[in-house]
């Protein structure tokens, strides 16, 4: 498909809906999800039948995000600013010190972290956190930095796009390709009228963005807008809302990524460079008071989803089952839920199939009964999938088969 790479005439008119759904933000409803027990619980599932599940670590407070380690580690990342480490199910009580200082107002702070694939030889990690910039501000950035006997040296940012006003939009993901590049996500805000049209469509900003960098910041010569007028190099998709999710499909070695819709309208997609996803020219989603975000939910020259969430569940976190644990469940996507339908307290864990073709078939929702945020997802070396609790007293699940 050609892209095209003009922003939409029709963005006014959809800059002014966006801003009347911010204006009006619907009433609290729900109910407070419980404090999660002891556990473990065991569960039926659609295929693969009874499966356990075990809290590893708790006390944690809104984790964020899981990356493992060699030496059979995990990293944690707390929004408030803190990483972690979990070493054979033993939540570490001192926090890895180095970590740069985060901005932790609304959905900003600490978020994603990613390990080098020679860590074994550098010892480089990524994060992904909200830099603060003066004014209340905060501008969504990517560091780089060396762990060794728990503390982080040698700490630079790779790149801090542009600083944000308000509390939305400050999220981002990082993933590292096969081809040693390192993919950051930027969120396009929810609706502040000049961050979603002049951010997730205007390609001299990086709201709203994938972008892909060398692995020490610089710009690859290869990226989709090198050389282009008007365009940012480090662009290497555009059009995208609140993306919480990012990974390397550890199969085809493709980009996925998924980001939230307002009211319904979370997707995911396949990332292919300089194409255009849309945001908030395109949409299948509502705004919060309920009318469309677009009245063409799709559109020539810019990219439609592979799956679509209506009503939206707060997509969060993404993985790839490739493991032999759960033979049932072999190349299915998981992805956590922080709400369904806007209603609190319905947080979950989805599976979605898909056929040869890479069309989904179909779905199921899990865990509902224990009315968590799940805001992160990822197998672990062992085969086992490992979950992160969005809660004031998170928790790191682990998900097993029942004896």
């Amino acid at each position: 498909m050609r892209v095209r790479h003009t922003v939409c005439r029709a963005l006014p008119l959809v800059l002014g809906m966006v801003a009347l759904g911010h204006a009006q933000e619907p009433p609290s409803l729900g109910v407070p999800a419980p404090p999660l027990g002891a556990g473990p619980w065991v569960f039926d599932t659609a295929e693969q039948h009874k499966i356990r599940i075990s809290v590893v670590a708790r006390g944690l407070e809104h984790p964020w995000a899981i990356a493992f380690l060699p030496d059979g580690g995990m990293l944690v990342t707390e929004r408030a600013g803190r990483l972690r480490v979990v070493r054979d199910g033993v939540l570490d009580p001192k926090p890895i010190s180095g970590v740069p200082e985060v901005r932790t107002d609304g959905n900003g702070g600490l978020m994603d972290v990613a390990v080098h694939p020679r860590f074994a030889d550098n010892r480089l990690i990524y994060l992904t956190y909200t830099k603060r910039a003066g004014d209340g501000r905060g501008s969504p950035a990517l560091a780089r930095g060396r762990l060794e006997d728990g503390t982080l040296t040698d700490v630079r940012d790779l790149m801090v796009t542009e600083a944000y006003d308000g509390n939305s939009g400050l999220n981002g993901r990082v993933a590292i390709g096969r081809d040693g590049k390192v993919y950051m996500s930027t969120g396009g805000r929810i609706g502040a009228v000049g961050a979603v049209g002049r951010g997730a469509q205007d390609p001299m900003s990086l709201r709203g963005k994938i972008l892909r960098l060398n692995d020490d910041g610089s710009v690859p010569s290869d990226n989709p807008f090198v050389g282009q007028a008007n365009y940012r190099p480090e662009i290497y998709t555009l059009g995208h809302r609140n993306q919480l999710g990012l990974m390397v499909h550890p199969e085809t070695g493709m980009l996925w990524n998924h980001e939230n819709g307002p009211n319904g309208g979370d997707e995911i997609n396949i990332i292919l460079p300089g194409r255009n996803y849309g945001w908030p020219v395109v949409s299948f989603g509502r705004l919060y008071p309920g009318a469309r975000v677009s009245e063409h939910p799709t559109r020539e020259g810019m990219e439609s989803p592979l799956v679509v969430w209506l009503p939206a569940i707060a997509v969060a976190g993404m993985a790839v089952y490739t493991g032999d644990v759960f033979p049932a469940w072999k190349d299915n996507v998981f992805v956590g839920s922080l709400r369904e339908g806007g209603i609190p307290g319905t947080g979950h864990l989805q599976r979605i199939v898909f056929n040869d073709n890479t069309e989904e078939i179909r779905r199921e929702s899990m865990l509902q009964e224990l009315r968590q945020r799940i805001r992160e997802v990822r197998q672990g070396p062992d085969g086992l999938l490992y979950l992160l609790t969005d809660e004031d007293d998170g928790a790191l699940l682990r998900i097993e088969p029942a004896p």
